[in-house]
């Protein structure tokens, strides 16, 4: 089965599968071949994501139910829209226990529940950890009301037998329960259960036991089996304790042809491993692939020593991803390490000794056997960084390396979310240089990459990933591919924005100087968006980074001082003018940029998802900013203008061009598939051939602009032309172009060409 490319929607409440269907005529018109969903089982009511999942066996009545998915299924079939659904088999949702009915038979019948083995719960630790009490708390804030525990808003149940009886107070029943409410510092230190990352309020299932897996994959299995969608995209496969066993069994439940892909972050050079039946990753890899080939490296030093001179910041990227798990494994994954421990009890200093091959570990995880010289890797950087921790990591590295070791499954579910709280939560705050390269799958300490490395990159994904999806936004992304592509052209520019920033900084004087470069780089690369939307952007990139305030105990003046300097941004001409003129000045370069990647990516090897709203200009940072309401009557309004028109219209403000490219672009792949089943690079030749890049993917040529401020400067494209193999007809513009098109006037109008032979 031809996947040709995805649209995804966040389904919410306030965005229901009936919506969705309604949208399905407009994203078979825009040309997406799948319409790609977020969680739909029942989840935490008001769930805006829906990763908190509480049930199992129906969809989420708040996201319109069995109904609504009814219709859906109904009026994707009747546009030819095949179905993708995103699954979270890692974890479930217990902030309300009320709400998660098995969750619930657990507190209140302890490991006789039946629900019991479902979850990854440290019975040895005594009673179930609860960590929901206020720093306040005393124990009148407790009642029993209608035969449940209650504090405050939160609901628990009461052990058969436990009841209150004579004198009995509600502290006195909560004594005798399964669980044990505590102070939510606890968390942190003495939660005995896995959790999603650092989320208490998500517990992780075991369904590395099958019958857990069955019994939670009731309704996914009817997708599958019964209404007959296309495939499944599977939320954090590392926290599996057995991802090769998920993958393998659900496979068998889906079929072969079914397309299976799986949220794994590789870094570069990694690959997925060879025994996954599954058909690719969600594409952040592509990212990052994508995103190099249009910074200039050359500004590689310049953008350093700025760096350095405005935030006295000597470190490197390296050395800020260590400090960053060695900080998320000494506060709020102290658990997750305490829990390794206490399984080498005859190992001193095991806990040390964890957390440093934790640190070193220079992947997300590994899958043992696969992955095994990560492991050696981690175990001889670690032996070097500590070496009065030698005798304990040697005794630990033989277990470590064990598949059937209990400790050895552990250390690989957490060495993932010590890269993901400690690198991209963290670090990624913290490290500024460049922003637009701290993203998800990304090296901060890369800033650019060459033609010949995406070149090389492409034909390697030609080979083994066809099937797996590329990205350019995401949910998850931290921001969007348009702001991405704006904060690209302060590479070319870094006298200009250098100048720039120094009086931005010397004017707002925050305290904090790497997380005052990353506002100023906001600003720069998502312009003045709505305000409120921006402090809250501030509020969260400033608690990520916890090195002036953190989500724990805010530090209430240096957030006073960044929101201050925000509003400045809006309100003081001394801030807001200077920015607002460079804002301008950037922009259209910014354009530039934006629709060259977007026609990589929806060109490159791969199936292109794209990220719903993002087929107009996107100024979208991070979640929950990246989640918002989508007003898809607009763009269908609009698309069905550049219809009735039929010329390509300008670049300008209103993303009118990259609609178009998109919508010319998709409907291509979607009705000559064939066109997509090679790769092979196409030079440009001439005095600015390095501001091309070319590829044939076997009868369509993609042709696409990088470095534009450094392609002006130089005169344009002058003499440079590009040989298509025989004459063409650009998608884009409608053209006719002959078999060796100057690129002057090949791209006078839009800077991609698509070019069919």
């Amino acid at each position: 089965m031809t996947q040709t490319s995805t649209y995804r929607l966040q389904v919410r409440p306030s965005f229901d599968l009936y919506a969705a269907a309604d949208v399905c005529d407009y994203l078979a018109t825009l040309g997406a071949g799948t319409v790609y969903l977020s969680p739909l089982l029942p989840s935490t009511r008001g769930s805006e994501h829906g990763y908190d999942v509480v049930g199992y066996d129906t969809i989420d009545a708040q996201r319109g139910g069995i109904d609504g998915w009814t219709h859906l299924l109904a009026a994707a079939r009747s546009r030819g829209l095949r179905l993708l659904v995103d699954v979270v088999p890692n974890h479930s949702g217990v902030g309300d226990a009320a709400q998660n009915r098995a969750w619930w038979d657990v507190l209140q019948h302890g490991r006789s529940s039946e629900y019991a083995r479902w979850f990854d719960i440290e019975w040895s630790r005594g009673r179930i950890l609860l960590p929901v009490l206020g720093d306040d708390f005393t124990d009148d804030q407790l009642a029993v009301v209608d035969g449940e525990l209650t504090y405050f808003e939160h609901r628990f149940p009461i052990a058969p037998g436990t009841e209150p009886g004579p004198g009995d107070s509600a502290a006195d029943v909560h004594a005798r329960q399964h669980y044990e409410l505590g102070n939510h510092r606890r968390a942190d230190t003495e939660q005995n259960y896995r959790r999603f990352f650092a989320v208490s309020s998500l517990a992780g299932l075991r369904v590395e036991d099958d019958f857990v897996l069955d019994a939670t994959h009731e309704q996914i299995g009817r997708w599958l089996r019964d209404d007959g969608i296309t495939g499944l995209r599977v939320d954090h496969p590392d926290g599996l304790a057995d991802p090769l066993h998920y993958v393998t069994q659900l496979r068998a439940m889906a079929g072969a042809d079914a397309w299976l892909l799986v949220e794994k972050i590789l870094e570069t050079g990694e690959q997925l491993p060879d025994d996954w039946p599954v058909d690719g990753t969600t594409g952040y890899d592509a990212l990052a692939e994508v995103a190099a080939v249009f910074v200039d490296g050359a500004s590689e030093p310049a953008l350093d020593a700025l760096y350095r001179d405005l935030t006295g910041d000597s470190s490197t990227a390296a050395e800020h991803v260590l400090a960053g798990k060695r900080a998320v494994l000494d506060t709020i994954l102290q658990a997750e390490v305490s829990r390794l421990a206490r399984l080498a009890p005859t190992v001193d200093r095991a806990a040390d000794a964890l957390a440093e091959l934790i640190v070193a570990f220079p992947v997300y995880r590994s899958y043992l056997p696969s992955g095994a010289a990560h492991l050696a890797t981690a175990i001889e950087q670690a032996r070097l960084a500590r070496p009065d921790l030698a005798d304990p990591i040697d005794e630990l590295a033989a277990r470590l390396a064990d598949p059937a070791d209990e400790l050895c499954i552990r250390f690989q579910q957490t060495t993932g979310a010590a890269m993901a709280k400690g690198v991209e939560d963290t670090a990624f705050y913290r490290y500024t240089r460049f922003v637009a390269a701290n993203e998800v799958g990304g090296d901060a300490g890369r800033l650019a990459g060459t033609v010949a490395d995406f070149h090389r990159a492409q034909w390697h994904r030609h080979e083994i990933a066809a099937r797996g999806m590329t990205t350019l936004s995401t949910h998850d992304t931290k921001r969007s591919e348009d702001v991405r592509a704006r904060l690209a052209v302060l590479s070319e520019l870094p006298d200009e924005w250098g100048t720039l920033v120094r009086q931005l900084m010397q004017t707002t004087a925050l305290p904090d100087g790497p997380f005052a470069y990353l506002l100023w780089q906001t600003f720069a690369g998502a312009g003045f968006v709505d305000r409120a939307r921006m402090h809250a952007y501030a509020e969260k990139a400033m608690r990520e980074a916890a090195t002036s305030t953190n989500w724990t105990d805010p530090n209430t003046a240096f957030e006073a001082a960044v929101h201050a300097a925000v509003d400045a941004a809006y309100d003081a001409p001394a801030v807001h003018d200077p920015l607002a003129a460079f804002v301008e000045r950037i922009t259209p370069y910014g354009w530039t940029n934006s629709l060259s990647q977007k026609l990589v990516q929806l060109t490159m090897p791969g199936v292109p998802d794209v990220y719903q709203g993002s087929e107009l200009w996107d100024d979208s940072l991070v979640d929950p900013d990246n989640r918002r309401p989508v007003d898809f009557d607009a763009r269908r309004a609009m698309l069905d203008r550049l219809d009735a028109g039929g010329d390509a219209p300008p670049i300008e403000a209103s993303g009118a061009a990259k609609l178009w490219l998109l919508s010319r672009t998709l409907r291509l792949r979607r009705d000559w598939p064939d066109l997509f089943s090679g790769y092979a690079p196409v030079l440009a030749t001439g005095a600015a051939a390095e501001h091309a890049l070319a590829f044939d993917r076997g009868g369509v040529i993609t042709v696409a602009t990088r470095l534009p401020v450094a392609l002006e400067r130089a005169g344009g494209w002058q003499d440079t032309s590009i040989d298509l193999g025989g004459s063409a007809t650009d998608v884009i513009t409608g053209r006719r172009v002959a078999r060796e098109p100057a690129l002057g006037e090949l791209l006078d109008m839009y800077p991609v060409a698509l070019l069919v032979r």
